[in-house]
């Protein structure tokens, strides 16, 4: 006979309410925020905080001055964010500190911006400096980029290295490297940003009933080093998975049971799937039958 599931005990209806609570608290912080922001940067603001002969009374300069800092601090922000916007990819120089360093420790440094859920991520840093003799010819020196970005074949495309050997050496093309280089990385976080949109689509983010059923799709998440495949799981063990192209379309759709690869259910799901909310689709009629 199988046992009903416990009520929840006092303090643990306690503490489930404490959660939300705080949940709640956070969220409106979150909201104070951005409405300040939104306010401090309107016009209207601005022009109501400027110095004018009938401001504010002396009792009220401590106040004042306060919200012309606020309004300053958001200025600027605002300032470095439409900066960010317009130039995705800034370079600038750097002064290797060691001794030993080649070129006189002269790098280049280059700074790519990312923004993701109308947020901007940490940015990513390519230096580049010249170790070869009387030559200009550069080479990647350092880089903070994730190992799915494939830099070094870009970077033996555009910025080949000398060959004294031989009469004509090769040209680099810095300017393609940068371009070509911003678009790998954008296309990765584009295919780590259809993996969310998959698990949004299933429900899967704001799941809140632990009931699961063995048809039900209980994980989605990204099964390789590119982000070009994204795996799903039921809760029976069965499992599926996507494979994307560059730019996160879909390209192939399989499934695999216990025992290997599930061709029925292959067939069964096999069409041309545009963009990722058709599989979700198509996930989601299957599992409702």
């Amino acid at each position: 006979m199988s046992s009903e599931p416990a009520a929840p005990t006092d303090s643990e209806l306690l503490d489930q309410e404490i959660t939300a609570l705080k949940e709640q608290a956070a969220a409106l912080r979150k909201s104070l925020k951005i409405e300040t922001s939104t306010i401090l940067a309107a016009p209207s603001t601005q022009a109501f905080l400027k110095p004018s002969k009938n401001s504010l009374s002396s009792r009220n300069i401590p106040s004042r001055t306060k919200l012309l800092s606020e309004a300053d601090k958001q200025k600027a922000y605002n300032q470095q964010c439409l900066y960010r916007i317009g130039s995705s990819v800034t370079a600038f120089k750097v002064q290797d500190p060691d001794p030993n360093a080649v070129d006189g420790g002269h790098v280049l440094g280059l700074r790519f911006e990312v923004m993701s859920k109308s947020q901007f991520l940490l940015p990513y840093y390519v230096m580049l400096n010249r170790p070869y003799f009387n030559s200009k010819y550069l080479r990647i020196h350092r880089n903070t980029l994730p190992s799915a970005i494939p830099i070094a074949g870009l970077a033996a495309r555009y910025l080949p290295a000398p060959r004294p050997e031989s009469d004509k050496s090769p040209q680099q093309n810095l300017d393609r490297f940068v371009r070509a280089l911003r678009r790998e990385v954008v296309r990765y976080h584009n295919r780590l940003g259809v993996s969310a949109d998959l698990r949004r689509s299933l429900g899967l983010h704001d799941r809140v009933d632990d009931t699961v059923l063995p048809d039900d799709i209980v994980e989605v998440g990204i099964a390789d080093i590119e982000a070009k495949q994204i795996r799903f799981s039921w809760a029976d063990d069965r499992s599926g998975r996507v494979v994307m192209d560059n730019d996160g379309r879909v390209v192939k759709l399989m499934m695999f049971g216990r025992e290997g690869r599930d061709w029925e259910t292959t067939k069964e799901l096999y069409g041309k799937y545009e963009r990722i909310e058709d599989v979700a689709k198509t996930l989601q009629s299957y599992v409702n039958g």
